[in-house]
């Protein structure tokens, strides 16, 4: 008999051990799996523990039970659509009307009757709004003032101590001194911005990337070079180095795990390289680590602040994409340039919202955060299985997209032929919004492709979207 898996949820161990021999085509579709007895007999558990591992396959649409016959396989690797080639930004004109697309998609962003699949952000149903409640009437009682005082200028203490204890995950040699709270993630990288470029400088940036990225060192007046990207590993190295080694640029940003809009994640030997490289050509980078938290893998990955031994990396992130999007609580650890940053802050804004940091800082404290992070990853790595079949099944031959292995968006990229810029303005007229590929670029590419947010509750109604989307495709 195996030795049961030492885990506080055994469920998913067992699951994840069987989740590997499906993708590794061990397990193929139409394969019986063992029965719920042999399964708690093999790893020493009770039914219902057996029951729950199945239940967790199922919801990933890997297997499906028949009556009376068991549970099989229906899940096959090579039913995905094929990944998206490298971008190629650099031999490629403007984009010049990008402004008004971005204002379109987000002023459609609340409406209660449209399937929303344009903002990387987690449905409520799956964030804990209740908890969150609570905490912030415990945080009223326990916080002087009940949070109607400035808090400190380098932000809440208790919360930049659990930041840094939350920083272990990824081995970052992070203090809580080292870190300075912000109003959101946003917020972050536009004090790093500011403090390590002026007007005019020449900045580097993923191909496809956020697009608030874009519009942020357009504000202040930068210029921006696209470099081209991979959807699984990130931003091409040869075409960085040559970069470098021109002296084009001052400052770039990176999105290192779990990129939006293309879900790559920096290899690791790549993030100790790029540190290596941008300390040797005095140029700094502005890390966005949004996502990091949300892997499908057994550990957190590593961050270019990991490698940081000379405070040249300004790690910025927030908890807008696991936790509570409109409390805007995010951070920076920013090296070298604290005392600039730490003046930004004290002439933009002074203090960080005192009650809602407090929140935050305890939820960290006491574990929930972990807690739900755990069921949040199992949420969404199931989502996307749920939409890369999906899009398999309905959208026209020749669609490629991207398969992260976390965080909350897909890249789409349809033949060329097709528009995503008109299959928006159909999809909205039936309720459904997109953010189509040109909002990612300054450059006149991504025409046909889209980013697609896996982050609302998988239901026949976002199916249906999904597959009236692979249908209005071939109508533009």
């Amino acid at each position: 008999m195996k030795k049961a898996p030492h885990d506080p949820f055994l469920y998913t161990q067992i699951a994840e051990s069987i989740e590997s021999q499906i993708q590794n085509d061990v397990l193929k579709v139409g394969d019986k799996l063992p029965s719920l007895r042999t399964i708690c007999k093999e790893f020493g558990v009770s039914q219902s523990t057996a029951i729950q591992a199945y239940l967790q396959l199922e919801k990933k649409a890997l297997i499906s039970s028949k009556p009376k016959s068991g549970y099989f396989v229906c899940f096959s690797v090579h039913k995905f659509p094929p990944l998206p080639h490298s971008s190629k930004p650099f031999i490629l004109g403007n984009n010049n009307d990008v402004d008004v697309l971005i204002q379109s998609v987000y002023n459609r962003v609340l409406g209660d009757d449209v399937v929303n699949l344009s903002q990387s952000i987690p449905s409520q149903e799956i964030l804990p709004i209740a908890k969150l409640n609570k905490g912030i009437i415990n945080a009223m009682r326990v916080i002087k003032g009940g949070g109607t005082e400035y808090d400190l200028i380098q932000g809440n203490e208790s919360l930049r101590r659990q930041i840094a204890r939350h920083a272990y995950a990824m081995q970052a040699k992070i203090k809580p001194d080292d870190i300075i709270s912000t109003a959101g993630c946003s917020n972050a990288l536009l004090f790093s911005l500011i403090s390590v470029t002026k007007r005019g400088d020449t900045i580097a940036v993923e191909s496809p990337v956020f697009f608030g990225i874009l519009q942020l060192a357009k504000s202040l007046g930068l210029t921006i070079i696209e470099v081209p990207t991979n959807p699984q590993t990130g931003i091409e190295m040869d075409a960085f180095k040559q970069l470098l080694k021109k002296g084009k640029i001052q400052a770039c940003i990176l999105i290192s795990n779990f990129s939006n809009p293309i879900g790559s994640c920096m290899p690791d030997e790549n993030k100790k390289e790029v540190v290596t490289l941008a300390e040797r050509y005095g140029v700094s980078i502005i890390e966005d680590d949004l996502y990091g938290d949300i892997y499908f893998g057994s550990e957190r990955p590593k961050s270019c602040k990991t490698y940081d031994e000379s405070g040249n990396v300004l790690w910025c992130s927030s908890i807008s994409k696991t936790l509570a999007p409109g409390y805007r609580v995010g951070w920076v650890a920013p090296g070298i340039y604290k005392e600039k940053i730490l003046q930004l802050k004290l002439n933009h804004s002074m203090s960080s919202t005192t009650l809602t940091h407090q929140v935050i800082a305890h939820f960290l404290e006491s574990g929930r955060y972990e807690n739900h992070l755990m069921k949040l990853r199992q949420t969404l790595q199931a989502n996307l299985f749920q939409y890369l079949k999906a899009i398999g099944k309905y959208f026209p031959p020749g669609t490629s997209v991207s398969r992260p292995q976390g965080g909350l968006v897909l890249w789409v990229e349809f033949p060329k032929n097709i528009s995503t810029t008109e299959l928006y303005k159909k999809a909205l007229k039936n309720k459904i919004n997109i953010a189509p590929g040109k909002m990612f670029t300054l450059k006149n590419q991504f025409e046909n492709c889209m980013r697609l947010s896996y982050g609302l509750i998988w239901n026949d109604k976002v199916e249906h979207a999904l597959e009236t989307l692979g249908r209005l495709s071939v109508l533009v």
